[in-house]
């Protein structure tokens, strides 16, 4: 699974702008406690900065302090390097804990900086300020044509630089340009100005030089992304393809692109983001603004003023229409972001000159992210969208393509539920996924409870009895009729809706079973005749075990002939009425028996009418026929004499089904029939008639069993269709029945979608079919997560956030996924918190599933952060446990309006629900603990002394003053900028109240009142952070009080 330690989630922005790293972990288990989590992110070190790495990766730092709480207090041989710069190894165990490496660590062109600030840095030994072994990359001119007196002359500016500087030279390689030393301590170690003189340094960048080779096998694949992005930036940037200087055209675009910009662009990234996950400690800045700020520093601007070039030049909704989640991620990811959409033009490239970016495919366009140092390819939003700068999907290949139009486009996992006007219908949603997963959750299930870590999920597997079979499928076929009734569905809808039904009568005919005598016999001997089909099909009598073969085979015999119906009528109907032989032969292929015996005789054919009458019966008749036609091919009977049409029926009920069709097409179902009724004995099991068809066709003497929108439509051109791609449901479901083995090795194109529709998206009703084939016992698979995430997504889609949750517990457990389960569900509640936390009945339904409640508030509680209601999310993280952020909100955020609201009971409500967990909360007694220490002492100093044991005298009253005081003055230096002007207000509200207490209490104060006590107290009250004027008040009765004193001691 992945953890997301500090980063704040945007569509819009490449992952390489993020400050903090992505962190990927084999231990799912860490995401399962909020508690966890922030315990493991307090011990790790921060590296904002995308040119810096570490080695171990902060990825596996995470993964070995989860695994070994305390390593990263003794991480051996640590790395933090910048890549075309250098790095430093710290020699033996480092204590990493907490570390900002940003602020810590400087890795410069041809030097190294640890602890700039003097007086931040550690004593020797402790922290970064240890052994530690540097290794700076030169970029030296006469690399290249280097020899022994240039090396030599080289190692001794470097050995005597190294010497004066305190530390031990180690070597140099003229290769690579390597130059290492071991320093005890740090300040700050490299060449300078006159020093790369002296050597003849490389004027280019590090940044646009190769790097040298290193071992980043154990960096995290975040981490190489950025190295990658970082180290080409310049070298592969707009002026370097234009033959300019990169390193110079990178200072004249922080000219271009003042401060005040970088600031603009950074408050639009900050609006796309909104609010930090619960985990993160500052939020992000884009590079842009990383590098402006290296040169230029300006005051905030209170309305920055947008200038071009834009990176973003139009924001194009694609094919999105309004009723669908439409601009999902606009509507309800980025609500309140202002986009202008403005003229659709790029940056265009003057070709003087013939360059890398002036070919036909580039349209002479210039990408402007690209000028701008940014990147955008493509990313994926919530429910199919897709944002892109390319060719809308579509379009015609002559269009012209703006690299800086960004173009946003939804794919159609919903098309299952539009009708033929592509409007979403209601009805079509609920029969489509309502009411079969109803009937899904209706029918018994078995409950497996697992244990994750403090929470517990109910895993369910569906359990049927075969007896209960033709049951379940008959309610299932009912959901179809009622999305078959709907008027507005379009036909191919239709064609596909009847397959299903069609599917669902033959899974019923070829796995169902029946009660024998009172007890259960399962129908597997599938013999003897056919034409024994039950008049009422739904009711199923107690009958005798000989007769079950024969109403199996019958039963898939009526099926099929129901199957093909409608397709012999329609070639009868094209036909004229002279056509009668060609109409009886059409009959015949759909065991339309009556229709062809009665055609016979009514065109006086009293002959071929009795030969009819006997079609498919024993194979005594066959050979009769097959003998006669014999004899008269030998004694050279010339066939021009006879009709062709009476041949091939003869040859039909010879059995030579292949003779009987040469020359004609015909479709598989119709095919297959032909074998079972006319050419293969009729006490043949369906087994054998099924693997006797997959035998032919192997040979290619058998049409290919094509899915249904092949065979029927909607798909009509089928010339790039892919013979041994896949097959028909309906096919896959008889060779499921041949086999009868619970490895069945083409489950997964089986059960892919495009087994039985054309929409490689809709999994809604084969999802039920293998749930169902699944439950009876026909096969076992762990490993068909393709299609419930399909399932899942499309649910999702469709804003069925609770039965997608439903699914997902319906997927078997693996061992080597154990928190498969807990960890889609978690992003579900996340992802579509909006969704399902404003329906009632949705949240009701995921709560009833046993999904534990503390991952429901978690969710609700970044939402309610996200949309700015953090009274929400300061309920909602109390609910969850997660103390921390609880008090983090509560502090910067809620408490000072509920005091200024003079809400004090709600107030110590809040704070005196989270004092038990005081221990895991950081800087809790500056924090909610002044509030409680405020009110307490407040009472105490308003009740009557006498009643107070413990603060009956001026001395112990102020000394809890004093206390409180100096607590107040502590928790405005740690919150600093994080409170508000109001928070501070609400600070020196409580300060003044109690310094007035204080002060009350000296004045009338009869017992331990001494002179020294009372100015004590005034130097309590001027500690305080009071407004002035109330401090000088204050300084005058100190005045008073000390005159006093003055004038008692001197008489």
């Amino acid at each position: 699974m992945e953890v997301d330690f500090g980063i704040s989630t945007s569509t819009f922005l490449p992952q390489s702008h993020y400050k903090r790293r992505r962190i990927s972990s084999d231990g799912a288990e860490s995401s399962l406690s909020c508690r966890a989590l922030n315990e493991l992110e307090n011990f790790l070190p921060t590296l904002r900065d995308s040119e810096y790495y570490t080695k171990p990766c902060l990825s596996e730092l995470a993964v070995r302090e989860f695994k070994d709480p305390g390593y990263c207090s003794k991480v051996r041989d640590f790395v933090i390097g910048r890549v075309g710069y250098g790095y430093i190894k710290f020699i033996g165990e480092t204590d990493v804990r907490s570390l900002d490496l940003d602020c810590i660590v400087k890795i410069n062109k041809h030097e190294v900086v640890v602890y700039e600030d003097d007086s931040s840095k550690p004593l020797v030994g402790q922290g970064l300020n240890k052994p530690a072994e540097v290794t700076l990359l030169l970029h030296v001119k006469s690399l290249k044509h280097y020899n022994k007196d240039h090396t030599r002359e080289i190692v001794n500016i470097l050995k005597g630089k190294t010497e004066s500087q305190g530390a031990q030279f180690l070597s140099f390689d003229p290769v690579s340009g390597e130059w290492k030393f071991l320093v005890q301590h740090f300040s700050k170690f490299g060449l300078g100005e006159d020093d790369e003189e002296d050597i003849q340094m490389d004027d280019v960048s590090p940044g646009a030089q190769d790097p040298p080779e290193m071992d980043y096998s154990e960096v995290s694949d975040v981490d190489q992304e950025n190295v990658s992005v970082n180290q080409t930036l310049l070298s592969h940037s707009l002026p370097a393809h234009l033959g300019l200087d990169a390193a110079r055209m990178k200072d004249l675009k922080m000219l271009m692109f003042p401060a005040d910009e970088a600031d603009e662009v950074d408050g639009v990234n900050g609006m796309l983001s909104h609010e930090s996950l619960p985990f993160s400690k500052e939020s992000s800045r884009s590079p842009l603004h990383q590098i402006s700020r290296k040169t230029i520093r300006k005051n905030d601007y209170s309305s920055p003023v947008r200038k071009t070039p834009l990176s973003l030049l139009e924001y194009n909704p694609g094919g999105l229409n309004s009723s669908s989640p439409g601009s999902i991620l606009m509507a309800q990811q980025n609500k309140g972001l202002h986009l202008t959409i403005a003229k659709s033009e790029g940056f265009e490239l003057k070709l003087k000159n013939r360059t890398p970016v002036s070919g036909s495919h580039s349209c002479n366009i210039v990408d402007a992210a690209l000028f701008m140092g940014r990147s955008f390819r493509v990313g994926w939003g919530p429910n199919g969208v897709l944002v892109h700068s390319g060719m809308p999907v579509g379009s015609t290949g002559s269009d012209v393509v703006i690299s800086s139009v960004i173009n946003l486009e939804k794919v159609a996992f919903d098309k299952v539920t539009r009708d033929e006007s592509n409007e979403v219908r209601e009805e079509l949603t609920d029969t489509c996924f309502s009411s079969p997963l109803n009937l899904h959750k209706e029918l018994s299930h078995e409950t497996k409870r697992i244990r994750l870590g403090t929470f517990e999920l109910k895993l369910q597997k569906l359990v049927i009895d075969r007896l209960t079979l033709p049951d379940i499928c008959r309610k299932y076929i009912d959901t179809i009729e009622r999305q078959l009734e709907v008027p507005t569905i379009s036909s191919s809808s239709r064609v596909l809706l009847m397959h299903q039904v069609s599917v669902w009568e033959l899974i019923k005919v070829l796995f169902s079973s029946r009660k024998m005598g009172g007890q259960l016999k399962l129908m597997e001997e599938d013999e003897e005749e056919e034409d024994m089909m039950p008049d009422d099909k739904e009711s199923y009598p107690d009958v005798d075990q000989d007769a079950l073969p024969l109403i199996r085979r019958a039963e898939f015999s009526y099926w099929l002939q129901e199957s093909v119906y409608h397709r012999v009528q329609q070639e009868v109907s094209l036909l004229d009425q002279s056509s009668d032989l060609e109409q009886i032969f059409l009959h015949l292929t759909g065991r339309q028996m009556d229709d062809a015996v009665e055609l016979a005789a009514s065109r006086g054919d009293v002959r071929l009418s009795c030969l009819l009458s006997q079609a498919g019966g024993s194979t005594g008749n066959r050979a009769d026929i097959a003998h006669q036609l014999d004899i008269w091919r030998k004694n050279g009977l010339d066939f021009s004499f006879i009709e062709e049409d009476r041949v091939r029926l003869l040859n039909l009920l010879s059995g030579n089904i292949h003779g009987a069709l040469h020359g004609i097409k015909i479709d598989w179902k119709r095919f297959l029939g032909l074998l079972m009724w006319y050419q293969l004995p009729p006490d043949v099991s369906l087994p054998v008639i099924f693997n006797t068809f997959q035998k032919l066709l192997n040979e290619g003497n058998a049409p290919y069993p094509v899915p249904i929108y092949i065979d029927e439509g909607p798909v009509e051109d089928a010339t790039s269709w892919d013979v041994n791609d896949r097959f028909d449901l309906a096919y896959y479901l008889m060779l499921l029945h041949a086999r009868q083995e619970n490895d069945f090795g083409a489950l997964k194109i089986m059960f892919s979608a495009f087994a039985s529709t054309n929409d490689p998206l809709d999994y809604h009703m084969i999802w039920h079919q293998r749930a169902v084939l699944e439950a009876i016992g026909t096969f076992s698979s762990n490993d068909l997560h393709v299609l419930d995430m399909a399932f899942v997504s499309q649910l999702l889609c469709a804003k069925q956030c609770h039965w997608a949750i439903y699914v997902v517990l319906h997927m078997p457990q693996r061992e080597d996924y154990p928190f498969l389960q807990a960890t889609t569900i978690r992003e579900i509640l996340f992802q579509y918190c909006e969704v399902w936390s404003s329906q009632d009945s949705q949240q009701k339904f995921i709560e009833n599933l046993g999904i534990p409640s503390a991952w429901l508030h978690e969710a609700m509680a970044v939402y309610s952060s996200y949309t700015g209601d953090l009274a929400k999310a300061l309920h909602h993280f109390l609910e969850c446990g997660n103390w921390q952020r609880a008090h983090s909100i509560f502090m910067t955020s809620v408490a000072h309006s509920l005091f200024l609201s003079a809400k004090h009971s709600e107030i110590w409500e809040l704070a005196t629900s989270m004092e038990d967990y005081k221990s895991e909360i950081e800087d809790w007694d500056l924090g909610a603990g002044i509030y409680i220490s405020f009110y307490s002492l407040r009472t105490s100093l308003q009740e009557d002394g006498n009643t107070m044991a413990e603060m009956h005298t001026l001395e112990s009253k102020n000394d809890a003053c004093n206390d409180f005081v100096g607590c107040l003055n502590k928790s405005l230096a740690v919150w600093g900028s994080k409170l508000s002007v109001d928070a501070r207000v609400v600070f020196s509200k409580m300060a003044q109240e109690i310094c007035s207490l204080l002060c009350d209490s000296s004045s009338s104060s009869s017992e331990g009142s001494t002179g020294e006590v009372q100015q004590r107290c005034f130097d309590t009250i001027f500690r305080a952070p009071i407004p002035e004027d109330l401090s000088s008040s204050h300084l005058q009765e100190a005045v008073s009080v000390f005159t006093c004193y003055l004038s008692e001691t001197l008489v």
